[in-house]
């Protein structure tokens, strides 16, 4: 497990504003002198292999227990690893347990519905872990970043004024606390990538064969609203990190690193709900004993 502290060290605490340029890409922050580079990335596995096995555990008893529901959403700036985390992170989870959603461009049937429409129909049923890749929080950043997109969103015209991001953090917060009294625990994580290091991963994708096909010249292009897309998320994160919804600020330059702090996040997140397998009634305690005795006699 990750130090206590480290941890709350990336947590974004709720009315405290967030500024990106506090919060390290490089996870040697976070230890600094205490191991070489290579001790540090094979403790960091070492530390996701035992998050996974703990997610594997509590997610068996998080469906035996029914009761509770977890949603999970990474944001990110372009090729900050948010699949390759999704991928490592939950390999050991049953995948009847769990189901991820990637959200892209809405179509024509979604955007004749609120931007929280598509988001709701994926949201995890009690005993299952729902990740979104993306979420309902892109109508606070890239749809702010280019706000041309709203004239496709059909608002009425007295709702785009200056107060619709106001109002959007002010949804969304009322959405989440209404999840989270409701039994879905929400935890997200903002994959946070330096700019330099993006260029570097859109070079490799360029020039591996292996990976030319996720590569997209829009990529590049949005690398222009860079600052944007920064003030963007400060602002979001900044309104929307509570206690019943916490954002965390993952330094994403290392993808060992990221990796291994979201599975301990996640591990802990679920551990502490303190879910117990659910006790048998009496009546089915002895049609167990009834049938362990049919079982044993043929």
């Amino acid at each position: 497990m990750i130090e206590k502290g480290i941890i709350e060290s990336l947590r974004a605490k709720p009315g405290k504003r967030v500024q990106l340029k506090d919060w390290s890409c490089d996870p040697h922050d976070l230890v600094p002198g205490a191991l070489e580079e290579d001790e540090l990335e094979e403790k960091a596995r070492e530390i996701l292999e035992e998050s996974r096995e703990t997610l594997s555990r509590e997610q068996q008893v998080l469906y035996a227990n029914d009761k509770h529901a977890i949603l999970v959403i990474f944001q990110a700036m372009d090729a900050a690893g948010k699949d390759g985390t999704v991928r490592h992170v939950m390999s050991g989870v049953n995948p009847q347990g769990c189901h991820v959603t990637s959200f892209k461009q809405p179509s024509d049937e979604e955007l004749d519905h609120d931007y929280l429409w598509r988001c709701v129909k994926a949201l995890p049923e009690r005993g299952r872990i729902g990740i979104f890749n993306r979420s309902y929080y892109e109508e606070v950043l890239v749809v702010r970043v280019h706000p041309e997109i709203l004239a496709s969103q059909k608002l009425p015209s007295r709702k785009r004024g200056k107060d619709l991001w106001k109002e959007r953090y002010e949804d969304i917060n009322n959405f989440e606390r209404y999840l989270s009294r409701n039994g879905t625990t929400i935890v997200k994580f903002f994959l946070h990538v330096s700019k330099k290091e993006q260029k570097r991963r859109f070079l490799s994708r360029m020039e591996e064969p292996d990976k030319r096909w996720k590569f997209s010249e829009k990529d590049v292009a949005e690398r222009e609203f860079w600052s944007e897309y920064r003030k963007a998320y400060e602002d979001a994160i900044s309104a929307t990190s509570q206690d019943w919804a916490p954002w965390y600020i993952i330094p994403a330059d290392k993808k060992w690193a990221a990796r291994c702090l979201v599975a301990d996040i996640l591990a802990t997140t679920i551990g502490s709900l303190k879910l117990e397998y659910p006790e048998l009634s009496k009546e089915k305690l002895a049609e167990l004993e009834k049938a362990k005795r049919k079982l044993e006699a043929e």
